[in-house]
């Protein structure tokens, strides 16, 4: 058995539906060491950060904690198919 190197990219949905109920995706703010230093929310996918399990996880713990409007959104980790 392999252990595929699965990769993921978190996208956020307001919880009630909106006229412009679009999905928003995270872009990792790193420093320049590579340290992760949180998140924020962008339209485009193709600019998301595309993360491994544990750095979404991260991510989604972060916004969560840190992001006041976090309650008004659904987040979600989604895998990335190649």
């Amino acid at each position: 058995m392999t252990n595929i190197d699965q990769r993921y990219i978190v996208q956020q949905r307001r919880t009630e539906p909106q006229e412009k109920d679009l999905p928003v995706y995270a872009k990792a703010m790193k420093s320049k060491e590579g340290v992760f230093e949180g998140v924020s929310f962008i339209r485009s996918r193709d600019k998301a950060s595309v993360m491994t399990l544990a750095e979404a996880q991260q991510a989604v713990a972060w916004a969560k904690a840190k992001k006041p409007l976090a309650k008004l959104y659904e987040t979600t980790i989604v895998p990335v198919e190649e």
